[in-house]
C-alpha cells in the first residue's frame, strides 16, 4: 500500500471517529457539538493542505526516480520553498549533474577507445564471456585474410584458421611468435579485462614479418660475408700453390707422379666448386634493388620452361601451360624474376620423383600466377621453415634457393605462398602487380 493511501485512510478514519464521538454530545450540549464540527472541518482542511505539501515534493522526487530509471540525466527539479524538501532536491540535482558529466566522459572514452581499436596498426580481436568473437578491427581482418562475417559470432574453438588455432593454445598473459606459411611471422598476445564483474579476453596480432626478415638478412649476411672472406683467403693462396706445382713440367716428367697430379687437379676443381658455392651465398646478400622495366610475362615463362626442359626430360616431367593469348604486361626486373622462376621450377622438378607434371597457370583478372607440381608435397614440419635461410629438404641442399626467391619477390613487392593443397598438388602462388 502506498504512503499517500495510508495517510488518507488515517485522516478519514480519525475524522469519522471524531464525528461519531461529537454526535453523542449533540443532545447534551449543542454548542459544543457545533464547535466540535467546526474543529473537525478545520482539521480536515489542514490535513488536506498538509497532504498537498507532502505529496507534491514526493511526486517530483518520483519523477526524478523515473528519469534515473530511464537514464535521462537531464531532468532537474525546481525548488518548492519548503526547506527540508529543497535540501533533498538540491542533493538530487547535484547528483544528476555528476551523473551527466560521468556519462559524457564515459561516452567520450568509449568513442576514443572504439576509434583507437579501429585505426590501430595492431590486429585486435575482442571475445565475449563465452569466448565468441564479438569485435574485430580492420587490421586483424587484413592479417588473417578473412571477412568480418566469417569471424563475428563464432567461438575461437570452432574456427580452423592456423593463427586462431595457435591463439586457442595461449593462456591469458602469454605471448608467442607464430610462423604459418614460412614467410609471414606474427606476434600473438592474449590478455583479459573485467567487464561488469566478469573476465573477458582479447587478442592482439602484430605483423613481425618485415622486422624478422630484416633481422634474418642482417644475421645471415654477416655470416656469409665472414665465410666468404675466410674461404677466399684460403682458396686463393692454395690454388696459386697448386697451379705453380701443376705448371712445373720437371715434376711430372716421370709417370710415377700421375696420381699426385690427378689429386691436385681434383683439389683445384673442388676449390673452384667451393668458390662457386660461396658466390651463390654472396649473390643472396648483394641482391640489388629490382630494376623494374615493362616485360611480357608469357615470354619470360616460356623462356624459363625452355631453359629447364632438358632437366625436366631427365626426371620425366612434362610442362603444361595455361597462359592467355593476350600479352600480360608487368613491371619487373627481368633477370631477377627469371632467376626466381628458374629456382621455383627447379625445385618443382626435383620434388617429382618418377615422372609427373608441372602446370603453369596465369590468371590476368586476379593478377595471379600459379606453378603447380605433382611432387611428393610439403609436410607440416617443413612448411613453417620453407623460406628460412640454410633450410633445405634435400640431402645436399644449400638452403638458399627459396631464400633467394623470397628476396627477389619481396624486392618486387609481390605476395607469394608455397603450400601443398592436396595429394600430388603443391602450388607456388604469386600475386604480381
Amino acid at each position: 500500500m502506498k504512503l499517500r493511501i495510508k495517510y488518507i485512510l488515517f485522516v478519514v478514519i480519525l475524522h469519522l471517529l471524531t464525528l461519531v464521538l461529537t454526535y453523542f454530545i449533540f443532545s447534551d450540549n449543542k454548542i459544543f457539538f457545533i464547535a466540535s464540527e467546526v474543529v473537525v472541518i478545520i482539521s480536515a482542511v489542514i490535513a488536506w493542505q498538509l497532504y498537498r505539501q507532502l505529496i507534491q515534493p514526493l511526486k517530483l522526487l518520483m519523477q526524478g526516480v523515473e528519469a534515473i530509471k530511464d537514464k535521462d540525466f537531464n531532468v532537474k527539479l525546481i525548488s518548492t520553498g519548503k526547506h527540508e524538501v529543497d535540501e533533498l532536491i538540491e542533493v538530487y540535482n547535484r547528483m544528476m549533474d555528476e551523473l551527466r558529466k560521468e556519462r559524457t566522459m564515459q561516452e567520450q572514452q568509449h568513442f576514443f577507445l572504439e576509434k583507437l581499436i579501429f585505426t590501430s596498426p595492431t590486429g585486435i580481436i575482442i571475445l565475449d564471456y563465452d569466448n565468441r568473437i564479438q569485435q574485430v578491427n580492420p587490421k586483424a581482418l587484413q592479417l588473417l585474410s578473412v571477412s568480418e562475417e566469417s569471424l563475428k559470432g563464432y567461438s575461437i574453438d570452432e574456427l580452423e584458421h592456423p593463427l586462431i588455432q595457435q591463439i586457442r593454445e595461449l593462456q591469458s598473459g602469454e605471448t608467442t611468435v607464430a610462423r604459418v606459411d614460412g614467410i609471414s611471422s606474427f606476434k600473438l598476445q592474449k590478455s583479459h579485462f573485467v567487464d561488469r564483474g566478469f573476465s573477458r579476453h582479447f587478442i592482439m596480432i602484430e605483423d613481425l614479418t618485415a622486422e624478422i626478415l630484416a633481422a634474418e638478412k642482417k644475421v645471415y649476411g654477416k655470416v656469409i660475408r665472414m665465410m666468404a672472406h675466410e674461404v677466399n683467403n684460403t682458396i686463393g693462396p692454395v690454388n696459386s700453390i697448386m697451379q705453380s706445382a701443376m705448371g712445373t713440367d720437371q715434376l711430372w716428367e716421370s709417370h710415377e707422379f700421375d696420381v699426385l697430379k690427378d689429386a691436385l687437379q681434383i683439389a683445384m676443381d673442388r676449390n673452384q666448386n667451393l668458390n662457386h658455392f660461396m658466390r651463390n651465398f654472396a649473390d643472396l646478400v648483394k641482391l640489388p634493388p629490382a630494376n623494374k622495366q615493362p616485360i611480357i610475362l608469357q615470354k619470360l615463362i616460356n623462356s624459363v620452361a625452355t631453359l629447364m626442359s632438358a632437366k625436366a626430360r631427365e626426371n620425366k616431367v612434362v610442362f603444361e601451360m595455361e597462359l592467355p593469348a593476350d600479352a600480360i604486361h608487368i613491371r619487373a626486373d627481368e633477370q631477377q624474376l627469371e632467376q626466381a622462376f628458374i629456382n621455383i621450377v627447379k625445385n618443382a622438378i626435383e620434388a617429382i620423383e618418377d615422372g609427373g607434371i608441372i602446370k603453369i597457370t596465369a590468371i590476368p583478372a586476379k593478377r595471379l600466377l600459379v606453378i603447380t607440381d605433382t611432387g611428393k608435397g610439403i609436410s607440416a614440419s617443413e612448411h613453417a621453415n620453407l623460406f628460412s635461410p640454410f633450410f633445405s629438404t634435400k640431402k645436399d641442399g644449400q638452403g638458399i634457393g627459396l631464400t633467394l626467391v623470397r628476396e627477389i619477390l619481396i624486392n618486387h613487392g609481390f605476395e607469394f605462398s608455397l603450400k601443398t593443397v592436396a595429394d600430388k598438388q603443391t602450388e607456388f602462388t604469386i600475386h604480381y602487380n
